[in-house]
């Protein structure tokens, strides 16, 4: 198990996902308070986005537990000419929540998100070493529990949870690495 593995730039057919730093927060800061996104977000996250919310948050808390080697966070871009920063997708080591994402609404429901996912996924598991992945999920959130679904998570418990939004019936979703690896598998014989 490899704790203090570096962020490497990761790529899918589609995404380019590169470690977050902070000279993405300008666009971090334009594309992320939008309620859309932070509705079904932790309760930590600042309502009314602060103007500064972006840079504080990727200096003071993304890149200290980056460099700690506590977590893992990437800018999502589309792939090919340099492109605009559509999303965040990060792992983090936790007993229930171990995985986090937002895509800005103009690029959902085209499956990226699910692209972005796989590749996190891969480097937890094939990388990281880890043996689970566990990520709760608002019940409300219905296009995020579609993603675990697709990917054969299975829900393990229901709890409720403070989000942006308020409190929550939540989902935690979970996938064993024999589990993952064995529907990578599938995927890959589906062609």
């Amino acid at each position: 198990m490899d704790q203090t593995a570096r962020v490497p730039t990761l790529e899918t057919p589609r995404l380019r996902l590169a470690k977050l730093a902070q000279a993405d927060a300008p666009e971090v800061q334009a594309a992320f308070p939008r309620w859309e996104i932070v509705q079904y977000l932790s309760i930590h996250v600042p309502w009314p986005y602060p103007p500064d919310g972006a840079l504080s948050f990727i200096r003071d808390r993304l890149e200290p537990a980056m460099a700690a080697g506590h977590q893992w966070h990437w800018s999502i871009r589309p792939k090919g000419r340099p492109g605009p920063l559509i999303g965040i997708i990060g792992l983090m080591d936790g007993e229930d929540n171990n995985r986090g994402f937002w895509l800005v609404p103009e690029w959902q429901g085209r499956g990226l998100m699910t692209e972005a996912c796989i590749a996190v996924n891969d480097f937890w598991f094939d990388v990281l070493g880890r043996d689970v992945l566990r990520v709760p999920k608002a019940i409300a959130n219905e296009r995020s529990r579609r993603i675990s679904e697709r990917m054969g998570m299975r829900v393990i418990a229901r709890r409720e949870q403070d989000y942006v939004s308020g409190r929550l019936e939540t989902e935690v979703w979970e996938i064993t690495r024999a589990e993952w690896h064995a529907w990578r598998e599938s995927e890959r014989e589906k062609g």
